[in-house]
């Protein structure tokens, strides 16, 4: 463990000790067919429903020792202090674009009257122009070219993944830059919780990327492979920019000594490197089948102000050679069979998460890649996913883990 801080992740497969999900919320219940693709979403899931899938995920973590913390209760609890909440407000309201100084001043107020509690609701949930009471203003052309949209806040139905806006590497934190518009309130949230929640320990916890940077890089792309080798995929999400800033820093201020860009086509159904690659014990990841004639892998070391660059012929050689093994196990979703593989992908079936060595968490709908996980010597701790799946993310995608045991 780390000396001043509470982070500490040198492995994608150590114990997990502790874990940041987000519970969903009524956010999901404003998703309309109309708003589906802004907000990323193919589909509109059952919240009752999602709720109890998600819970038993949790359980299933629990189960196991992993301590649970929530996004929305470590808001509430940094909010109590009216200072700070004062200042998210502002912020939110700055985020949102409203362009209309006067309507901005009233959603302020608004917000300032709220509970700790209901200003984090209405920061996760969006606040539709109903839920504002109606005051005489004189209306300005943004109102009118507005009109037609529900929210002055928009809800934030991702939030669950709590993969993508922050990533603990090492003894630090990386609060990431979205790609999307939809999604930088999420990283906003993480921020306030890393500077002011005292489980985090912020003024001890070194930041090796802010979500106020120039270049997009998100979670689902990075992959903390041992103590020495970090992964990172350059994916529609992640630019190459994005991932020479962050390795420079954390080759200059870690025992990390290389990392692996992967670059993969930039597709919604490859996304992020964890729709098609994660780890699952020592010397074994799962892998979308074929997609390895698809990459192309780069090992980054320490330069002088950017890193130097290596082209690497294989994903494999790539692997076996930063993680100094003799062999890697590739392991075929899908049993490697074409049509069960790509109907199981939609369904997230390489989106492992480890808990321990060789012990995984999936969705149990993806019965074949399951079954392949086990013949290979991995525990697989199935969980339900019907409604969970429909926001194109799986176990690894749901969670943030912040503290694993050292392998």
């Amino acid at each position: 463990m780390n000396q001043g801080g509470f982070l500490n992740i040198t492995s994608e497969i150590g114990k997990l000790k502790a874990v940041l999900l987000h519970r969903p919320g009524r956010e999901l219940e404003r998703l309309t067919p109309q708003y589906l693709h802004e907000l990323l979403f193919d589909d509109i899931p059952w919240l009752k429903q999602m709720k109890k899938e998600h819970d038993l995920f949790a359980e299933a973590m629990k189960s196991r020792g992993t301590t649970v913390y929530y996004y929305e209760e470590l808001l509430e609890e940094v909010l109590v202090n009216r200072e700070i909440r004062q200042s998210f407000i502002g912020d939110i309201v700055y985020n949102t674009n409203i362009a209309n100084l006067e309507l901005e001043r009233l959603i302020e107020e608004f917000l300032l009257s709220k509970t700790p509690k209901e200003v984090v609701e209405i920061a996760i949930a969006g606040l539709h122009k109903n839920d504002l009471p109606e005051v005489e203003r004189e209306l300005h052309l943004v109102d009118y070219i507005k009109e037609r949209h529900p929210f002055y806040i928009n809800p934030l139905p991702n939030l669950y993944f709590t993969r993508d806006p922050g990533t603990v590497i090492a003894n630090g934190l990386s609060i990431n830059k979205m790609k999307t518009p939809a999604r930088d309130r999420e990283t906003m949230f993480l921020k306030y919780i890393y500077k002011h929640h005292p489980t985090f320990k912020g003024s001890n916890t070194p930041l090796w990327y802010d979500y106020e940077e120039s270049h997009s890089l998100e979670g689902g792309d990075i992959l903390v492979l041992s103590d020495k080798v970090v992964a990172i995929g350059c994916s529609e999400r992640t630019s190459a920019r994005g991932i020479e800033v962050i390795s420079q820093r954390i080759l200059e201020n870690t025992n990390i000594e290389k990392v692996l860009a992967i670059e993969i086509p930039f597709t919604r159904a490859y996304m992020h490197l964890d729709t098609v690659f994660t780890m699952v014990d020592r010397d074994k990841f799962t892998i979308y089948p074929g997609v390895e004639s698809h990459v192309r892998a780069y090992e980054l070391t320490r330069g002088k102000s950017t890193p130097k660059v290596k082209p690497m012929d294989t994903l494999e050689g790539a692997l076996k050679s930063a993680l100094k093994l003799p062999a890697v196990k590739l392991i075929q979703s899908g049993g490697g069979d074409e049509i069960t593989a790509a109907r199981e992908q939609w369904n997230d079936s390489t989106n492992t998460l480890a808990i321990a060595p060789g012990v995984v968490v999936t969705y149990n709908r993806n019965e074949a890649s399951n079954e392949t996980l086990r013949r290979e010597g991995v525990e697989v701790i199935e969980i339900e996913g019907s409604e969970l799946v429909r926001g194109r993310g799986g176990p690894r995608c749901m969670s943030m883990p912040l503290v694993r045991e050292d392998l």
